[in-house]
């Protein structure tokens, strides 16, 4: 008869809330470089000059099709042949950053796209600077219209941050394995890191519904 023992995997609870600490601050410090990376080249592709949106766009297409762990091991291992090294922590939230920017782009640049000629005019009559218009006028109800697909995305990004193991990031999925090498409790390590991750996943998407009316696209 199989026997489950989760409080053996639970004893390792400092190793576990050292893993959930690190996938927080990578989670935090990539949310916001990512959507101000995309958000700035939302703008590019749609303003800037024509070799802008070509290197913007060529950017954007070079991350969404490739997979995240690629991107993760070039910017660790490879960067490293051309005398660019770096720690773990700084590779994970560079190749997040990176990830979530490209993907935020695109869906920053449907809200920017659907905003109404008129509140342009309206805006560029009361002679506000092209940044005003863009930082006061257009950009927050944009990011009010799109704030689920991008909180989605970066729930996606977040979870992704699991593969970050691979290059000995003490996050919380390597913190599931090194348990289990440990216990020899494989199922119940990973069973708990499952519901932490989906905790986790609830409690940042509720935050961010509650952070994103009050803070960045408020009205008032």
């Amino acid at each position: 008869m199989i026997e489950f023992n989760f409080l053996t995997v639970l004893a390792q609870w400092p190793m576990l809330l050292r893993g959930l600490g690190l996938t927080v601050a990578l989670t935090a410090v990539s949310a916001v470089l990512g959507v101000v990376v995309g958000t700035a080249c939302a703008w590019a592709r749609l303003h800037g000059g024509a070799v802008l949106k070509r290197g913007v766009g060529a950017y954007v297409e070079l991350i969404r099709n490739t997979p995240f762990i690629i991107q993760l091991f070039f910017i660790f291992f490879g960067l490293p042949s051309l005398g660019l090294r770096l720690s773990v922590e700084v590779a994970c939230v560079l190749a997040m950053v990176l990830n979530l920017g490209a993907y935020s782009c695109e869906i920053v640049r449907a809200g920017l796209q659907t905003t109404p000629r008129g509140q342009l005019e309206a805006a560029m009559s009361l002679a506000l600077t092209p940044w005003q218009v863009f930082s006061r006028v257009v950009l927050p109800p944009a990011l009010a219209r799109i704030w689920p697909a991008l909180v989605s995305q970066i729930i996606i990004v977040m979870l992704g941050s699991a593969v970050c193991g691979q290059i000995s990031a003490e996050e919380l999925s390597q913190a599931a394995n090194l348990i289990s090498s440990r216990t020899f409790r494989s199922f119940e390590a990973y069973i708990i890191v499952t519901a932490v991750y989906l905790l986790l996943a609830i409690g940042v998407r509720q935050l961010l519904y509650w952070v994103g009316p009050r803070f960045i696209f408020s009205s008032r």
